[in-house]
């Protein structure tokens, strides 16, 4: 009968955090932006160091592009998706950015300069003695987290 002691489920609350909760690992594959221009978000990409590995259409809706960075392997790490007929997104507050590393922040951010891609502000460090980054935005206006990782 429900309710007559401690080992009823009906009488217990959620399980305290990592006890009784199955937790076996899984990993995180990809992100995705919907954008409103591949050929101006794959080029955007393609100048930090992803490459287009895959497109794939949905239907008469839309169009999945997929893009990774060298050593990613065959698993997608963005995925674009254009919807036909949308031309333009609402980022909302909620949404933060994206980060990838560079060997020498000054080199890609001189790299991206000549393609016209500039960063928010001059490179920065979060606190003394920590790694130097910056931002960018994509063209529809996603951050991108640069930060040096220097060897």
């Amino acid at each position: 009968m429900r309710g007559e002691g401690k080992d009823d489920p009906g009488e217990r609350g959620p399980p305290a955090p990592g006890l009784g909760v199955d937790s076996r690992p899984m990993a995180l594959i990809h992100t995705c932006y919907r954008i409103t221009d591949i050929d101006r978000s794959v080029a955007f990409y393609n100048a930090l160091g992803f490459q287009e590995i895959g497109r794939i259409p949905i239907r008469d809706e839309a169009v999945n592009v997929f893009m990774n960075q060298p050593g990613d392997g065959d698993m997608p790490r963005l995925e674009l998706t254009y919807n036909f007929g949308v031309d333009s997104y609402e980022l909302g507050s909620g949404y933060g950015h994206i980060a990838i590393t560079s060997d020498d922040l000054d080199g890609t951010l001189a790299r991206l300069a000549d393609q016209g891609i500039e960063p928010e502000k001059p490179p920065y460090s979060v606190r003394e003695g920590g790694s130097r980054l910056c931002f960018v935005k994509d063209p529809d206006g996603y951050r991108v987290e640069i930060l040096e990782m220097a060897g």
